[in-house]
């Protein structure tokens, strides 16, 4: 079920829950799952349950939000050391070098300058590729040292594999290099991309970027904060387990656990489900029978006429509910990746 559309709330009328949600919400997933990791149980249902039920954030809320956790975190650091410097340290310690500066940018613009260096690591992986490919392997070895670790892999997977470890070779010996050399690379790699690809200050909360968070953290933390909030709020915690497991990710289940699924969903709302699914989750679905039932649901699916979409999501949405079921009794487990497919 659609969940209303609510307007942009007031900072000042919000809830501490739901200040902490929204700036989950704007620092991203990574930090943010690194943040609810730190949470009681009591806590992260809270915080959880506030950042589902956010409404998109206006520019305006977002910047009172931030602007009163930078008052908090200056005043606890000055009471301390004092300066930007210190809180600048302390970010980049908590959320790495990019997501310091960013976050510092927000808050207090003009009082750091983002090296090009900076600037170039917050781009996407294949934005950094396309950059760096004309680059001696050198130079790109100097410019993904400054990435994160995963960040960097996936810079580096994009090249091509004698490529890839010529970089790795240089990256391995890599000594230290003059500041002027760095930002000039840099400066040279973030013109190659452009300014219209930055990112735009425009997040939401929602369900959808709920789900995400809560498939970032530990399986049994994220099953015990949504058994909790089930509890409060069924139709909302359907709406997140709705998007944390879809339909195609069916294809990521073995043959055992299909077969498991299938012999509790019924024909006709198989076929329907797969009227406008793609060929591989079809295919996939198709294995979990025998020869004999697979080319008669093939025959079911051919004699169906036209399905709106919301009779085919229906179904989908059912066979999604079999298999929430078959998890939550124990029958089947819901990996990331399934031994077939990986």
């Amino acid at each position: 079920m659609a969940l209303p559309v609510e307007t942009a709330p007031n900072v000042a009328k919000m809830t501490r829950a739901q200040k902490l949600a929204a700036l989950l919400v704007i620092l991203g997933p990574d930090s943010a799952a690194q943040v609810l990791r730190d949470l009681d149980e009591h806590q992260v249902t809270a915080v959880t349950a506030a950042m589902a039920a956010l409404p998109p954030l206006s520019p305006e809320t977002q910047a009172g939000v931030l602007a009163e956790f930078s008052d908090l975190a200056v005043q606890v650091t000055t009471a301390v050391r004092g300066g930007i410097e210190f809180a600048q340290n302390s970010l980049e310690k908590a959320l790495g070098a990019s997501r310091a500066a960013e976050f510092l940018d927000r808050v207090a613009p003009g009082r750091t300058n983002k090296s090009s260096m900076q600037q170039l690591a917050e781009k996407e992986p294949r934005q950094i590729f396309t950059a760096l490919r004309g680059e001696q392997p050198q130079a790109v070895a100097l410019a993904v040292s400054f990435l994160e670790p995963k960040k960097a892999s996936d810079v580096l997977n994009l090249f091509e594999p004698d490529v890839r470890e010529q970089i790795v070779e240089r990256l391995a010996t890599l000594g230290p290099t003059p500041t002027e050399v760095v930002e000039t690379l840099g400066r040279i790699a973030v013109q190659r991309i452009g300014v219209s690809h930055t990112r735009t200050f425009n997040q939401t909360g929602g369900v959808h970027i709920t789900a995400t968070f809560l498939n970032a953290m530990q399986r049994d933390a994220s099953r015990a904060v949504l058994d909790s909030l089930n509890n409060r709020n069924p139709e909302l915690t359907a709406a997140i387990r709705n998007k944390m497991f879809t339909f195609d990710d069916l294809v990521r289940l073995d043959t055992a656990a299909l077969q498991k699924i299938l012999r509790e969903v019924d024909s006709r709302n198989l076929a329907v489900a797969l009227k406008s699914a793609s060929d591989t989750v079809k295919a996939k679905l198709l294995s979990g029978l025998s020869k004999r039932a697979a080319e008669a649901l093939n025959e079911e699916i051919s004699f169906l006429g036209k399905i709106k979409p919301k009779e085919i999501e229906a179904a989908q949405l059912g066979v999604i509910a079999v298999v929430r079921r078959l998890e939550s009794e124990g029958q089947i487990e819901l990996s990331e990746d399934s031994p077939e497919n990986a």
